[in-house]
């Protein structure tokens, strides 16, 4: 595949952007597939490729025409010096179905991650997350997904998968390697309670969005535990990006926004992000574009800010804090990395789901816990994840 993988993408036109003022762009360090030039993959971290399909997307089909507009915004901010080596494949054509195209998005993605490689998927509809899921699978580990969201995308018609029901074919999908999904910031006036009922029967949650505004920070953690994020443009309020048809006067401020695709990029574990719905039909003076760009740019800082944490090191390398609880009978251990001042938990496994090589489950979690442990209270966090494990 991946010797043909050029063949798959149209090839980007780069504009030329004036340095005047002597700062570097992000075109001038992006190896850009052009129509003379195909870049070597080996070595590289990242790879962008952008998705021209809004097929699936309702009233915002127009969201397929956003990877060449959110790559103009993005080529002209400048990156950091310790940014490595990223290429920009292009666009991937269209196929003749809604099906071709999610089978493209699935097989180049897997092979990328398989070489180490994170696949940044820019463009179409949210239901593409489910072709990212499904590149997971060669791995034949548990998968811990993250969309972010004004809305759960849980429709009622599972035959007709579109980007308001995708995540019906990531739950019914065999086999089921979905450990744990995490949705944030959705907005109570736009979720069926029935839905949220179901999250929390399958031990899912939702962080409301009055959660995330209150407290960004506490987003961290679930982000660091995550195999897949996405993230949908619609989950921004309206004014800091009204390119979306169902753009709002709520969601998450640009700022926040940023602040969480940092997070995601930071994730030793992240294999790839995707950010999704954005439709340039209906962004005024390209601001919208700009946002998007912005968020790629903090997801591509914090990837290359990524400290080789767990599950990337030893648990030796870590400072051990062992909190006696007697709400649980037993000890709470928390683990602080030297590298970059995180913390970890162990969740023992249930004695009837342990095995000689794993008694615990590793979580990521935050100082406040640890606080909140030495009060004599049980983790939240340790707590969900004690359940899921039984």
């Amino acid at each position: 595949m991946l010797e043909g993988i050029y063949d798959l993408f149209e090839s980007v036109n780069t504009p030329h952007y004036s340095n005047a003022d002597g700062s570097q762009r992000i075109a001038d360090r992006m190896e850009v597939h052009r129509f003379d030039h195909r870049p070597e993959l080996e070595g590289v971290k990242v790879v962008l490729f952008g998705v021209m399909d809004g097929r699936k997307s309702g009233d915002n089909e127009g969201c397929g025409g956003a990877p060449q507009n959110i790559r103009e915004c993005l080529y002209r901010l400048t990156p950091h010096h310790h940014w490595g080596a990223t290429v920009d494949l292009g666009d991937l054509r269209p196929g003749v179905t809604e099906a071709d195209t999610a089978a493209a998005v699935q097989s180049i993605s897997a092979e990328l991650m398989q070489m180490g490689i994170i696949p940044i998927v820019i463009g179409g509809g949210q239901n593409w997350t489910s072709a990212l899921y499904r590149a997971l699978e060669p791995f034949g580990q548990p998968v811990e997904l993250v969309t972010i969201d004004a809305r759960l995308d849980f429709g009622a018609d599972p035959d007709n998968s579109n980007s308001r029901n995708f995540m019906n074919d990531i739950i019914l999908h065999e086999p089921n390697y979905l450990f744990d999904y995490t949705n944030i910031g959705h907005q109570g006036y736009l979720t069926d309670p029935d839905t949220l009922e179901l999250l929390e029967k399958m031990q899912f949650k939702s962080e409301r969005l009055g959660n995330v505004m209150s407290g960004a920070h506490r987003m961290e953690p679930i982000l660091r535990d995550a195999d897949l994020v996405s993230f949908d443009a619609s989950s921004i309020r309206g004014s800091d990006h009204a390119a979306h048809s169902e753009a709002g006067p709520n969601g998450i401020d640009a700022v926040t926004a940023c602040q969480l695709a940092r997070y995601a990029g930071m994730s030793d574990r992240v294999k790839s992000i995707g950010f999704f719905e954005h439709n340039p039909d209906l962004d005024q003076r390209n601001l919208g574009a700009q946002l998007m760009a912005q968020l790629i740019w903090h997801a591509l800082d914090g990837i290359y800010a990524q400290k080789a944490d767990i599950p990337k090191c030893s648990l030796d390398e870590y400072t051990k804090y062992v909190i006696d609880l007697d709400e649980v009978n037993q000890d709470v251990i928390f683990h602080k990395s030297p590298r970059s001042d995180r913390w970890w938990m162990e969740v023992p496994y249930p004695p009837q789901k342990g095995n000689h090589k794993r008694k615990s489950h590793l979580v990521s979690c935050g100082h406040e816990d640890y606080i909140e442990a030495t009060q004599g209270k049980l983790p939240e966090r340790w707590w969900e994840t004690f359940k899921k494990l039984a």
